[in-house]
């Protein structure tokens, strides 16, 4: 698919067909995603992947299915979704780098932090899923996860990892927009010179 209409067909979708997806078009999604840009190639993601229906129906649980987003007339677009998709990033990863040889500062010792670089990359990650599952010809909506040691539970994650946000993925069906659309898209990305703020 074209680039530019990948980017514009991206929206986020609350309602999935029940059709499963095949495990190729997962795997050219996550691939897409090991494209990220990773401060250092620190690479401090994993992607867990969720098929089994119990288990996305506790993680819709998780994710508030029902006492949020039920409630705003959504569809249980977590638990429905065929596949799901735990984004998690692990800050020590990136302490790790940043700690060999190449990366230590002048001192001999490890940068400071005054930016948690591991959520921007996370965050660069989930983007390329979302554009390559346009490219599938699937759809996506991302819920962040604020249960983080309900989700670590019952997934086992590793204390190393925290989780970040949960990717539905599956075939679109017809859904309730977001009511923040109301909002309209800005016309123009804003550009602020550095005199001129």
């Amino acid at each position: 698919m074209d680039f530019d209409e990948v980017v514009r067909k991206r929206r986020m979708v609350r309602h999935f067909q029940p059709q499963p997806i095949t495990m190729s078009k997962i795997e050219c999604i996550l691939e897409a995603a090991q494209h990220a840009p990773s401060a250092g190639f620190s690479q401090g993601w994993a992607y867990v992947v969720v098929t089994d229906p119990d288990l996305r129906k506790r993680i819709g649980t998780i994710q508030g299915e029902d006492d949020f987003y039920a409630t705003r007339r959504f569809h249980r677009f977590v638990s429905e979704a065929p596949v799901l998709l735990v984004a998690c990033t692990s800050e020590q990863l990136y302490h790790e780098r940043y700690r060999e040889s190449d990366k230590l500062g002048e001192n001999g010792r490890e940068i400071e932090w005054p930016v948690p670089f591991w959520y921007f990359d996370i965050g660069c990650g989930c983007m390329l899923i979302f554009l390559a599952v346009v490219n599938e010809g699937l759809a996506a909506a991302f819920t962040g996860v604020f249960r983080t040691e309900e989700m670590r539970q019952l997934l086992n994650i590793p204390s190393t990892y925290h989780p970040v946000g949960v990717i539905s993925i599956g075939y679109p069906g017809k859904d309730v927009k977001s009511p923040s659309l109301r909002r309209g898209r800005r016309s123009s990305t804003q550009v602020v010179h550095h005199d001129r703020w």
